[in-house]
């Protein structure tokens, strides 16, 4: 499982972990695991997101935005997907899984033949140990102090999820069919189903190897075969340069980002069931059918458009006019009443595995840990409630957990000793007396056009100004606020996560030190060695135990506010049908191949 964070204040928690993939949500539909395709219906499905496209490789902390992650679903395909009851479903048309042992934990990963890339090229070993590579970390040699910083050595690929997992491998041989390889773990490792692969909610393959290997500097796929093969693992007691593992890295962390459809077609290929065709930069990208699609669940529709419109009114308006098929605006009333309203839609509502969230920076103004107390006294989070959320969920509370959501067994473990009780009411003249008179100035980040963000931050503002806080208009637009998590021009920042609801490899790639979606710079020592345990625990209770201490921990660094969860709503035109809700990160996607259009 891997956290991908999204702009929409819309969501029900989820930078938990295995608590949500302990959890069913409450989708309000009937499921199904998309198994029946059924029979082509061709026409063109218009469905709307939120945030404009901005990489073909969302696996890069920059990439990681919840629409890069939707197109890459789309396009490519793996070895398992996630349904809408949180069940991981094998797709054994791609290929398979085999545990050859349990103790050790042994898997092997074999691609079928005759899965290709949109260019011809089989997906193959070479393809399956790059990503492993990628995936596991196994050339960083970087070392950081106990605050998280890097001090020496080097992390080369900029790898969104956390690479504890695969780390517990060795170097993998490529099987005599060229199409597999075996992964031996050290330890049993929980998420061994999901962690080996593309993370956009299914364990595939996103970046073709002879791409990467001939845009980084090297002959062909073979090479770079060769140089994971001959060049040794990172050694951060002895770190070395390695000038061609970063040649590829330097290409695979930022070339494959893009607002528009690049002329060079072998930065956008495919292995799914959708080709990109055509994007307007900042409007809107089309995908048409992969034709040589065959491993997998196929499509009926011949075309989807993706249109990027941020605000909730004027998605309605858009379904209304017939301008569009399927949107999923922010939850509110007004949204609901107004869709309910419109004749020949469809609209579900339910929980999403989302959460929205104020983190602060643990440098600049905020390294002072008082300073980080104070900010967090200010926060009106029962007003914030009160005024974005209750109008729609009239019983939901505060959110008080970092790794739980309310409706979970272990969340009130974790509530009732974490230290959030501390903040559940606004504390001005706490704050006041934290500060000492000062007043610092605070730049406030968060995604201007997204209305329940601008909420927060308008509520936030007012209550620190109180306390003499001076907080900064750091507000920017739906395509630009991603790519600027971590790179250091705010001091604090709300927005959201979500995540596919299983596993527990998010815990880490959020709050590990170092981690590539560790964005507020976060480090401890203690909660790393609680989170090297999680990831290799199988028992579930044992898992809530451990993210019950962490959580602990989090709290205690002064890390920042967990504001709400909140439900979903999405809604679709009577003429389309195979539709149904999902609280992950896919949303409405996760069965694209299902949906079709009324002859």
């Amino acid at each position: 499982m891997r956290f991908t964070r999204t702009s929409k204040a819309v969501g029900v928690a989820a930078v938990a972990a295995l608590a949500l993939s302990a959890c069913a949500a409450d989708t309000g539909t009937d499921s199904s695991d998309g198994a029946d395709d059924g029979e082509a219906t061709g026409g063109n499905v218009r469905v709307v997101e939120v945030n404009a496209f901005s990489s073909f490789n969302s696996n890069t902390s920059e990439g990681n935005v919840d629409i890069n992650g939707k197109i890459g679903y789309a396009t490519h395909a793996g070895f398992v997907y996630v349904n809408n009851d949180l069940e991981v479903v094998q797709n054994e048309d791609f290929g398979t899984m085999e545990v050859l042992s349990e103790d050790p934990l042994s898997v092997k990963y074999t691609v079928n033949e005759d899965v290709k890339w949109s260019d011809g090229e089989p997906v193959d070993g070479g393809d399956l140990l790059l990503t492993w590579a990628i995936g596991s970390g196994y050339f960083d040699d970087a070392k950081t102090d106990d605050a998280g910083e890097p001090v020496s050595g080097t992390t080369y690929f900029d790898y969104a999820g956390d690479t504890s997992g695969l780390a517990l491998t060795e170097l993998p041989e490529i099987g005599e069919d060229g199409r597999s390889i075996t992964l031996n773990y050290s330890e049993p490792y929980a998420d061994y189903m999901v962690a080996f692969g593309d993370m956009t909610g299914e364990a595939g393959i996103s970046t073709p190897a002879h791409v990467v290997a001939e845009k980084g500097g090297l002959a062909d796929e073979d090479a770079l075969i060769e140089l994971i093969k001959t060049e040794p693992a990172g050694d951060p007691e002895n770190p070395e340069e390695r000038p061609e593992v970063q040649d590829l890295a330097d290409f695979w962390n930022a070339g494959f980002d893009t607002k528009s459809l690049p002329e060079d077609e072998s930065l956008y290929l495919s292995n799914g069931p959708f080709i990109a065709s055509s994007i307007t930069p900042d409007q809107s990208m089309t995908l048409v059918r992969n034709e040589d699609y065959t491993w997998g669940p196929e499509p009926k529709v011949d075309e989807i458009t993706v249109r990027y419109i941020g605000e909730a009114p004027a998605q309605i308006q858009a379904l209304q006019n017939g301008e569009v098929d399927i949107i999923a605006p922010q939850a509110s009333a007004d949204t609901v009443e107004q869709l309910e309203a419109l004749d020949g839609v469809t609209v579900e509502q339910g929980n999403q595995l989302s959460y929205d969230h104020l983190d602060l920076n643990f440098s600049g103004v905020f390294k002072d840990a008082d300073v980080r107390e104070a900010f967090m006294k200010t926060v009106p989070r029962q007003q914030l409630v009160d005024t974005i959320i209750k109008k729609i969920n009239p019983d939901a509370v505060p959110l008080d957990s970092q790794l739980f959501l309310t409706d979970q067994a272990a969340y009130e473990d974790a509530a009732s000793s974490n230290g959030s009780d501390a903040y559940a009411e606004v504390d001005i003249e706490g704050a006041k007396e934290l500060l000492d008179g000062a007043t610092p100035e605070v730049r406030l980040m968060y995604n201007r056009d997204n209305p329940n963000r601008l909420n927060s931050y308008t509520l936030i503002a007012e209550s620190a100004a109180k306390a003499g806080f001076k907080v900064v208009d750091g507000g920017l637009g739906a395509s630009d606020w991603g790519a600027a998590l971590g790179n250091g021009t705010y001091d604090a920042t709300i927005f959201g996560w979500i995540n596919s609801g299983v596993g527990v490899a998010g815990v880490p790639q959020i709050f590990k030190s170092g981690n590539g979606s560790n964005f507020n710079g976060f480090s401890s020592p203690e909660a790393d060695e609680l989170m090297n345990e999680l990831i290799v625990t199988t028992d579930e209770a044992e898992q809530d135990a451990l993210q019950v201490k962490i959580d602990k921990l989090i709290w205690d660094s002064k890390y920042g506010i967990p504001l709400f969860q909140v439900p979903g709503v999405d809604a679709y035109s009577d003429n389309i049908s195979g539709v149904e809700y999902m609280p992950n990160q896919m949303g409405v996607w996760w069965n694209f191949w299902d949906w079709s259009v009324a002859q």
